[in-house]
């Protein structure tokens, strides 16, 4: 039996993942990847099998019970077998299934942590998600369901933790901005709170947008990469910021207009 490595990609960036998320890749003898993992990164495993499993919203997708059965046949032909994720693999990765199937069928297993979206985002805005008597409390939630993906998946209640949270992340959001800005306006959140979208984290396509709830309501903003919803009022913007947002909206707009 070989050993199954669930490992972080990062955000995006191929530089920001571990020494030892590196190390593994460049050991592997096969590599199941996920969709938003850079080339860059995928190309270090020179000598490995590479097998793309990815989901991305509004395309076909890799069934997760097909890539939990290929990882524990994967082990039992390959010594080292990596599972290779976006972000973090603990962080909306379906890391548990994948998890809980290899236990099941006896196979070893290691989690390898990366830098997950919200970290990134962060990062990039120069906005912590804490703050001293501002932001003690900070949510990641998501609103989407994945459909066809199993028998536990209903809805969840990311709202009350979005509302009682002072900073959340929502991921796998973008496409729905305008609903998730009234229903958290509806449920008690200023509608002058800030809010910053961040597209494709740490990469060199990476757009930011700061706006608030109020706004977003009527936004038309379309996203082509994945993005994250910050909401809090660690990121308020300074006025600089709101000049650069406008371009940025600007853009999204003459984007929407030739699409």
């Amino acid at each position: 039996m070989g050993k199954v490595y669930l490992v972080g990609a990062g955000p995006g960036a191929p530089d920001l993942i571990t020494l030892r998320a590196a190390r593994l890749i460049e050991a592997a003898d096969i590599v199941f990847h996920d969709a938003l993992v850079h080339p860059d990164t995928v190309a270090l495993a020179a000598k490995a099998v590479k097998v793309a499993v990815g989901k991305r919203a509004g395309q076909v997708s890799t069934d997760q019970r097909f890539i939990n059965r290929q990882l524990v046949e994967a082990a039992r032909h390959h010594a080292i077998v990596v599972r290779l994720k976006g972000g973090d693999p603990m962080i909306f990765g379906r890391a548990q299934e994948e998890i809980e199937s290899l236990a099941a069928a006896g196979i070893e297993f290691e989690v390898v942590p990366g830098i997950t979206a919200a970290l990134a985002a962060s990062a990039q805005l120069g906005r912590s998600l804490t703050r001293r008597g501002l932001a003690r409390t900070v949510s990641f939630v998501t609103p989407r369901v994945m459909a066809n993906e199993g028998p536990n998946e209903t809805e969840s209640d990311w709202l009350d933790a979005a509302v009682a949270a002072d900073t959340t992340v929502l991921y796998m959001a973008a496409g729905q901005a305008p609903d998730i800005a009234r229903r958290l306006i509806a449920s008690g959140k200023a509608a002058d709170t800030p809010v910053a979208i961040v597209e494709n984290a740490t990469l060199d396509s990476e757009q930011r947008i700061l706006t608030t709830l109020a706004a977003l309501t009527a936004s038309r903003f379309q996203f082509t990469g994945p993005a994250v919803l910050c909401v809090g009022q660690v990121f308020a913007a300074t006025q600089a910021e709101q000049v650069h947002s406008s371009r940025m909206r600007e853009l999204h707009a003459t984007r929407c207009r030739l699409a």
